[in-house]
């Protein structure tokens, strides 16, 4: 096999690693195929009796076999070791990780907020996965159902390598960047970018900023995929184009690397005697991949009155019922604000969809303070919520010109089951005790004449 020194990178060379810029391919849901070294990627046949330069193949499925062609995922890996040469998994510690079923004894009808955690709370050095805490989740890993959210706070680049069998990872950062390394290639993130890692590939997070904030959502269900977007036509939202998956890029380094699995919702481990990271060349759709929330098309009314939040969807993981979702993903984004005769904020409401709210950047529109980038906030089916005082008082008297909302970008993990709160969660300093209090003082308005 020729030999490939400019990948192969000793364990201790995390920062060349990461003054490397990743090169991306474009499109969702995309057929790709790439190869680190000309010529690995066999043609015409998955899996021939002997593969180029003596690798492996391996099959990576991220649907059942016999899913429909257009929901089907799956990418053919050939790589310098199968991913089946490990021993045993022992138990680890899962420290603030949380798996189903999430315990009902913190459920209450009560809408939640929290602030974020402070990364001067670190004490000690705390890589991404040591950083996880879950704040919220619902379903059922088993059955492939529902979601979690996780927040994370961390310090320390990984030198372990992490893979979820539970679900696929979207992660969204709030302070400070990320490189995220896979089995399939690398994949840098700022605040204002998502990433999705799929169900089972392999990864490890540095921290280019050396230090990171943000939210993870833990998706049990079917994999996300673009809405459909019906009356709107064939463009806008989130565009295809603009979704970028890695190029093939290994290692070949015999050395120690400890990899731990989750697996129904408790962490296990093992160590390699190499890096996972080496798979030489790839074809497929099962992918990580990388996406600008910049990039999203906003749709808005050019008239009066809103339009439902389902506008701002980005990502949606199906349920078996039409148009009802296991998980959306949804954003607030800069964009223009020009309805007439109408109370712009979003309306006070009640909803039979379950929300876990974060923020990027900036302020959300419908809370003038106590909300705040890297916190979260929680309203669960048919709680009622909405702007506060300060801002419906604002909106109600304000001129109503065209105004565009900058500066800012919030968004939403909306399920269709009830956000079950974790104990971490509810007795956690970051819990807001007062967040009702925001309603106070909205006052009867109501006048005959």
């Amino acid at each position: 096999m020729p030999e490939h020194t400019d990948i192969s990178l000793p364990s201790d060379a995390a920062n060349t690693r990461l003054a490397e810029e990743p090169r991306y391919l474009s499109g969702f849901g995309n057929e790709f195929a790439t190869e680190a070294v000309r010529g690995a990627l066999p043609v015409g046949q998955n899996s021939p009796q002997r593969a180029p330069f003596g690798l492996y193949a391996e099959l990576f499925s991220g649907a059942a076999f016999t899913a429909p062609r257009a929901q089907n995922r799956r990418t053919w890996t050939y790589r310098i070791r199968p991913s089946a040469a490990h021993r045993a998994f022992r138990p680890h510690d899962r420290g603030l990780i949380q798996g189903t079923p999430f315990d009902g004894s913190n459920l209450a009808p009560n809408r939640l907020r929290w602030n974020p955690p402070e990364l001067a709370s670190l004490t000690e050095e705390t890589d991404f996965l040591a950083g996880l805490q879950t704040l919220a989740g619902n379903g059922s890993i088993p059955l492939q159902q529902g979601c979690a959210v996780h927040l994370y706070c961390a310090n320390r680049s990984m030198r372990r390598v992490f893979s979820n069998s539970d679900g696929e990872l979207l992660f969204v950062p709030q302070l400070g960047r990320l490189a995220i390394e896979t089995e399939l290639g690398r994949l840098f993130a700022a605040p204002g970018q998502i990433v999705v890692v799929p169900r089972g590939l392999k990864f490890r997070v540095s921290l280019p900023d050396g230090t990171s904030r943000g939210y993870v959502g833990e998706n049990y269900g079917s994999p996300m995929r673009l809405p459909e977007l019906g009356p709107i036509g064939s463009n806008g939202l989130a565009n295809s184009r603009d979704f970028l998956a890695p190029v093939a890029w290994f290692e070949d380094a015999a050395e120690a690397t400890d990899l731990v699995t989750k697996f129904q919702g408790r962490l296990w481990t093992t160590t390699l005697d190499r890096s996972p990271f080496d798979v030489v060349a790839w074809h497929g759709n099962c992918v990580p991949y990388l996406y600008d929330l910049s990039r999203f098309n906003t749709v808005n009314t050019v008239s009066f009155d809103h339009i439902d939040p389902s506008i701002f969807t980005v990502l949606t993981s199906p349920s078996e019922t039409a148009g009802t979702a296991n998980v959306d993903f949804v954003i607030f984004p800069p964009r223009w604000v020009v309805s007439e005769h109408t109370f712009r904020p979003p309306w006070y409401h009640r909803n039979i969809m379950s929300e876990l709210m974060g923020l990027v950047r900036g302020v959300y529109d419908a809370k003038a303070e106590g909300f705040v980038p890297g916190g979260a906030s929680l309203h669960n089916m048919m709680t009622a919520h909405g702007p506060d005082r300060i801002s419906y008082e604002r909106a109600v008297t304000a001129e109503l010109k065209p105004h565009y909302i900058d500066n800012t970008l919030a968004f939403m993990f909306e399920s269709r089951f009830v956000f079950h709160p974790t104990a971490y969660a509810m007795n956690s300093s970051i819990l807001q005790p007062d967040y009702d209090s925001c309603w106070d003082g909205l006052r009867s308005n109501f006048s005959r004449s």
